[in-house]
């Protein structure tokens, strides 16, 4: 469509050259208008379309909606995904991740190993003298943590019982048998094999009920000395820090 005087004047303009010059001016407004209210009808359509789409609705650029599911809607044909049991979900990287270290009074550390299992027996020392033979233990998880310079060891075993009476019974056993238990090693580190002149690394431990679980923290320095000076808080410290972080996600379980 063009105005009168336009140089680029369709056909459909000389066919009417003959008519008066104020009838062509009325037909153009006229044509005018009636484009601008359609090209105003269409916007107003058009972005009502893309903020409030309805089924079978056509999105510029996205195709129907009628096509695609609406989010959190379950995909036809797909099955649903199912909750993990608690033993499923017994695992170390699920509770102590490999990247979360430990930065609390003074005390820093990161985690150097970890293992689980459903046999309980594969935690100790000797299995032929189990101390948890009757208490019903259904799983371990097992991670160590070393402080960041390098010196002090830590090791944490956390078993799971049916029921807090369990978990209880299971901590007066090891109460008095806390080194029936194996020592979580770091990784890549081999288990030493004796203490300087056979005596007895310089430890301490800790043991927790916590619900229908059971946390069992062990504190040893790396060279596996066995003594140290009264002034010396290191095993003591991290003993306390470590069981405290191990006893954690638990509480509310």
């Amino acid at each position: 469509m063009t105005t009168q005087g336009d140089s680029t004047s369709s056909p459909a303009d000389h066919q009417h050259h003959a008519a008066p010059a104020h009838g062509r001016g009325r037909r153009v407004t006229a044509g005018r208008l009636a484009l601008w209210t359609a090209l105003a009808g269409t916007a107003v359509a058009v972005g009502w379309v893309v903020t409030r789409p309805n089924p079978g609705d056509l999105l510029p650029g996205l195709g129907p909606t009628s096509d695609r599911p609406a989010v959190g809607t379950p995909v036809p044909g797909a099955a649903p995904a199912q909750p993990l049991t608690e033993a499923q979900a017994f695992l170390a990287e699920r509770y102590f991740p490999a990247q979360r270290g430990i930065d609390q009074d003074g005390y820093k550390g990161r985690r150097t190993g970890a293992r689980q299992g459903a046999d309980c027996t594969e935690i100790l020392q000797d299995r032929a003298h189990d101390p948890l033979h009757e208490a019903g233990c259904q799983g371990y998880l097992g991670v160590s943590f070393t402080r960041l310079d390098q010196q002090v060891q830590s090791s944490v075993t956390v078993l799971r019982f049916a029921d807090d009476a369990a978990a209880l019974k299971a901590e007066e056993v090891l109460r008095e048998a806390t080194p029936a238990l194996q020592f979580v090693q770091p990784e890549g580190v081999p288990a030493p094999s004796t203490p300087p002149a056979g005596k007895q690394p310089l430890t301490t431990h800790r043991v927790a009920a916590v619900g229908h679980y059971l946390t069992v923290t062990v504190s040893r320095f790396a060279d596996l000395r066995s003594t140290a000076p009264d002034t010396e808080h290191g095993l003591d410290d991290a003993t306390r820090v470590v069981a405290n972080t191990a006893g954690l996600p638990f509480i509310w379980m």
